[in-house]
């Protein structure tokens, strides 16, 4: 017992100070920021759908009865009601911190026909009706969730709606009559179109708006390589001036997942607000590619004699090393040789203010080829160089570009003799700068998508490097079908 107890305080300890696997990659690979400016873009157009919604509202039929001296007692009855044209003006979307949105519409303006009819004992008379519905103010909270699949969701919350002035102007024969009781009318005409506002308002959030927000990716097919997930961590985050959407943005092998050994970084967003959206991009998103495209061979290379231009001062043959290697066209004499090279590890992509830089380190192992087709190895090679990186944008994706660094080539190990590398150093920098660059900035014009729902377009950047993640500043503009 005593041994347990001496045990124990170590035992909590270790427990405390190790992280559980639902604790790794709390950190967001890449946040998307709506700014208050990206949410009024957003207001505007979805006060127009709501428009739209409103003209296809179907009101119901109401009646009443009557009784004014000397006329006694009548019946009256509106049918064919319908909105012939409506204006909603002054929408404004802003964040509802803990919550979400808070979506409000002011001073706008809703005109309604319809038929009446008047009976009387076996009178029966009939006209036309025309509301004018002013001041009309709606407001609704829009809470934001997330699945479990780690898309968003919506749900409409609080709605209510208030008309502050409704005109009715009856014409026919005996309107003058339902003009006495106006006031009567105009108050079931007023609760009507509250009640069914809020009701379009939340069938719209269910059946549009949920839908809408479906499209957004979880994972995007990047290439035959890789795809990302772009699954949510967590519901939309609002405060006070925006909302940040957090991705876990990481790039994984589309046959097998194996999660990655390092983090993502906590990121500072600088405050800006002149774009309607931002998206910070950390090293992770890159680094986790890098890792994908290390692991599957992507950056492994091979160079043989055949390769080399004509001009060369060497050729990968034995007899083309004699004057510097003797002993290796001594044990093989008149053969040739290969190159197989491959990175020592996944080149990471290093993130400083104003700044992107790799440090890529090779491994190449010389083979000679003998004659039964074997291959014997005989000496290997550590190659270091210092590259710099540009990242851009294209519509909808990240692309980027390489540009060649010097390089410094080691002699590793070696069963020929220590040797001279300096012209296999003039050998490699042309492969690498003629044939592994392309390579590389091929697929990295490719690019990789951003999450953008469906039919929205990206435009007017401004792109900022900052310490640990690429900066994204950009207008948005939906594509109105």
């Amino acid at each position: 017992m005593r041994a347990l107890a001496q045990a124990l305080p170590s035992l909590l300890l270790r427990l405390l100070l190790t992280p559980t696997p639902g604790a790794l990659g709390t950190n967001p690979g890449l946040v998307v920021r709506i700014t208050n400016k990206g949410l009024e873009y957003v207001a505007r157009e979805g006060s127009m759908v709501l428009q739209k919604k409103l003209l296809r509202i179907t009101l119901p039929d109401f009646t009443g009865d009557f009784k004014i001296k000397p006329f006694g007692r009548g019946h009256y009855g509106f049918h064919s009601l319908s909105i012939h044209s409506c204006e909603l003006r002054g929408s404004a979307l802003t964040p509802l911190p803990g919550q979400g949105l808070s979506l409000t519409i002011s001073d706008s303006f809703i005109r309604v026909q319809s038929e009446w009819k008047v009976r009387k004992a076996f009178v029966k008379l009939h006209g036309s009706l025309d509301v004018q519905v002013k001041g009309i103010t709606i407001s609704v909270n829009l809470v934001l969730g997330r699945e479990p699949s780690g898309r968003p969701t919506v749900t409409a919350s609080g709605c209510s709606s208030h008309i502050r002035d409704v005109e009715v102007d009856i014409s026919g024969d005996l309107g003058w009559l339902l003009n006495l009781f106006h006031n009567q009318i105009e108050s079931r005409f007023r609760r009507v179109l509250e009640s069914k506002i809020c009701e379009m308002l939340q069938n719209s959030v269910t059946s549009d708006l949920q839908p809408y927000l479906q499209t957004l990716p979880v994972t995007t097919e990047i290439d035959s390589f890789a795809r990302i997930d772009y699954s949510l961590m967590e519901a939309p985050q609002a405060t006070a001036q925006m909302l940040d959407v957090m991705f876990k943005g990481e790039i994984f092998n589309r046959e097998h997942y194996s999660p990655v050994s390092f983090l993502a970084p906590v990121m500072s967003l600088p405050e800006q607000y002149n774009r309607m959206v931002y998206f910070a991009i950390s090293d992770y998103v890159f680094n986790t590619a890098s890792v994908v495209y290390h692991e599957a061979g992507f950056l492994n290379f091979s160079i043989t004699d055949d390769m080399v231009p004509p001009g060369s001062n060497i050729r990968l043959t034995t007899k083309s090393f004699r004057p510097f290697v003797p002993r290796l066209a001594r044990l093989y004499p008149n053969m040739n040789l290969e190159l197989q090279g491959a990175m020592a590890s996944a080149p990471f992509l290093n993130f400083s203010p104003g700044n992107l830089s790799l440090t890529p380190v090779m491994e190449i192992e010389a083979f000679v080829l003998l004659p039964s087709s074997a291959k014997e190895p005989v000496f290997q090679l550590g190659v270091a160089t210092n590259m710099s990186a540009m990242l851009t944008f294209n519509t909808s994706k990240i692309t980027g570009f390489l540009k060649p660094g010097k390089i410094q080539v080691e002699l590793k190990e070696s069963k020929v003799g220590v040797f001279n590398v300096e012209l296999l150093e003039a050998l490699l920098n042309y492969y690498i700068l003629n044939t592994l660059y392309p390579k590389v900035n091929e697929k990295l014009a490719e690019g990789f998508p951003l999450p953008l729902l469906k039919d929205i377009r990206l435009y007017d950047p401004v792109l900022e490097i900052h310490k640990d993640f690429l900066f994204l500043g950009t207008n948005l503009q939906y594509m109105r079908a």
